[in-house]
């Protein structure tokens, strides 16, 4: 199916924070702000245990907004209170993982159509200089120690701005909160993290390719290829770490996921 020509020069503008337009940063929102880096930077672990004190240290934000944060959290799955013990980060198992991918295919099929529509000759120009930067850099002998960081940042960047372009601040939302769910379960795939930025690297070349040829059938294709991939990349560091997700939520072979 070939894409029609863009609706506008340029992908809308990142929707503002649920709370409305111009909401002040107060201590709640900075509070998960903080949370959220401390994920994205692998500093907080899955299953982890952590007190609110302990929290109040690794954000540098007062008991008070802590506590305001706890709910927030909880409603998102991202932590669990456990009597006796404090807070339990979200555990990763086979359960979370299915349910985690299937957020993404879902949101990320509907952000390529729209993004398919609206993304300009030169806004995917730009994604594809990117993402070649990053693949001549994973490509040489000796990587430099910071191609890890600066490959998240184009590789979730991509994704990011395509559900951003939608212009749905719920949705943006929902998505946000999921890809912490991923990037909890990335982080329990340490082993193999740095053999994974030419795949995804080469994968979103593929697709970026086709969105700038108008071929929309073959960057869903590819796409979706791209989400089930990393979904097995991180299912195969896990094994090769020797940190099997457990099979106690879904076992059975209709319904669960099998490595």
């Amino acid at each position: 199916m070939n894409i029609p020509a863009a609706a506008s020069s340029e992908p809308t503008t990142k929707p503002s924070p649920p709370g409305g337009e111009g909401e002040p940063v107060n201590q709640r929102s900075r509070a998960y702000e903080g949370f959220r880096q401390q994920i994205i930077d692998a500093r907080i672990r899955p299953g982890q245990f952590v007190s609110q004190r302990e929290l109040m240290e690794l954000l540098e934000m007062p008991l008070a907004a802590v506590r305001e944060l706890v709910p927030r959290l909880e409603a998102a799955g991202l932590i669990k209170t456990v009597p006796k013990r404090g807070l339990q980060i979200a555990s990763v198992d086979m359960k979370l993982i299915r349910n985690a991918w299937q957020v993404r295919a879902m949101v990320e099929r509907e952000a390529v159509i729209n993004f398919a529509r609206v993304a300009s000759p030169k806004t995917l120009a730009k994604l594809i200089e990117s993402h070649e930067a990053i693949l001549e850099r994973a490509l040489q002998p000796q990587p430099d120690a910071t191609l890890e960081r600066d490959a998240q940042a184009v590789d979730w960047g991509l994704h990011d701005l395509m559900v951003d372009t939608i212009g749905n601040e719920i949705l943006s939302e929902i998505y946000r909160v999921n890809s912490l769910h991923v990037r909890l379960i990335r982080y329990d795939a340490d082993s193999m993290r740095p053999v994974q930025v030419v795949p995804a690297m080469r994968e979103h070349l593929e697709f970026l390719h086709a969105l700038a040829s108008r071929d929309l059938d073959a960057a869903l294709a590819h796409m979706i290829s791209h989400i089930e991939q990393s979904k097995h990349r991180v299912l195969a560091g896990m094994l090769l770490a020797g940190q099997e997700p457990s099979y106690r939520f879904q076992t059975s072979g209709a319904n669960g996921l099998r490595p």
